[in-house]
């Protein structure tokens, strides 16, 4: 797992959390778009069901009940996804499928710091390098 921190305008923070899995991009791809498979993988964002909400899916998180939209399917590998908190803010979250060759693929996952502290941004951080280690994990075994 590697990571990557740039300053961006406005003196906001990104990091760019990403990952080698061994597993086609296509299969990396369709599992991780499913909002169905989140609880396995993704204990950031889903640590329950996964309802759908008409064009939103929601779920119980460790950050409360919150809904979140992803882009429609694609062939750019493209997952990004909108959470919207109790609160009513709304987080976009860049995330990309890439191929390295034809069966490794490497995962993107932009986060980005908004209005967290720094302590905040690195728990933040640490708890997605987890769940894109979680997803590996899952993918390399099946």
């Amino acid at each position: 797992m590697s990571e990557n921190t740039e300053p961006s305008s406005g003196g906001s923070v990104s990091r760019h959390l990403h990952i080698v899995i061994d597993r086609p991009w296509r299969a990396v791809y369709e599992y991780a778009s499913d909002p169905q498979n989140l609880p396995r993988w993704a204990a950031g964002l889903a640590g329950s069901e996964v309802q759908r909400e008409v064009s939103q899916w929601s779920m119980n998180s460790p950050m409360g009940r919150v809904l979140v939209s992803f882009v429609p399917e694609n062939e750019y590998g493209a997952l990004d996804h909108t959470v919207t908190l109790a609160t009513g803010e709304s987080v976009l979250n860049p995330v990309r499928v890439l191929p390295l060759d034809e069966q490794r693929s490497e995962v993107v996952f932009t986060l980005r710091r908004g209005t967290m502290s720094e302590s905040e941004f690195a728990e933040d951080a640490a708890a997605v390098a987890e769940d894109l280690d979680t997803l590996k994990g899952l993918l390399e075994a099946s």
